[in-house]
C-alpha cells in the first residue's frame, strides 16, 4: 500500500478494525485487573468490567474513524465530561497511559501508528487529570 493510499484510510482501518480494537481493550482491562501496578486505576472502576470493555471499544472505534455507534448512543457526551466525577490524579492517569500503551504495543497495530495512538490517548488522560486537579 502506498503512502497516498494510507492517508485516505481512517486510522480505524489502519489499526485493523473492530477486532484489533477489541483486542487492545481486552488487553488493557486485563492488565488493569491483574497487575498491582494499576491498583489505584482499577479502584476507580466498577467491580464488573464487562460494560466498560464494550464502551471503551465502541469509543475507540468511533474515535479512530470507524463506526460511530458510541457517539450515536451517547449524544453530547465527551470523555472529559464522562469522567469529570472521578478523582483522576496524575498517578492514575499515568497508570491508564501505561496500561494502554502496553495494550497497543502488544497488539498487531503497526508500531509507529501505535505510538501515535498511545500519545493521543495519553494526552486525553493527562487532560482529565489536569482538569480534576484544577477543579479541586
Amino acid at each position: 500500500m502506498t503512502a497516498a493510499e494510507q492517508k485516505q484510510q481512517a486510522p480505524y482501518d489502519l489499526v485493523g478494525g473492530a477486532v484489533v480494537v477489541r483486542n487492545i481493550v481486552d488487553r488493557f482491562y486485563d492488565l488493569m485487573d491483574q497487575e498491582d501496578a494499576y491498583r489505584e486505576l482499577r479502584g476507580l472502576h466498577a467491580p464488573e468490567l464487562g460494560p466498560m470493555r464494550v464502551s471503551l471499544a465502541g469509543f475507540l472505534n468511533a474515535w479512530l474513524g470507524g463506526p460511530r455507534d458510541w457517539f450515536d448512543d451517547h449524544p453530547g457526551v465527551c470523555m472529559m465530561s464522562a469522567h469529570a466525577r472521578l478523582p483522576i490524579t496524575g498517578e492514575t492517569a499515568d497508570q491508564w497511559c501505561d496500561a494502554m500503551r502496553r495494550a497497543i504495543a502488544d497488539s498487531t497495530v503497526d508500531p509507529a501508528l501505535g505510538v501515535k495512538m498511545a500519545e493521543a490517548l495519553s494526552n486525553m488522560a493527562q487532560g482529565m487529570a489536569a482538569r480534576a486537579a484544577s477543579a479541586a
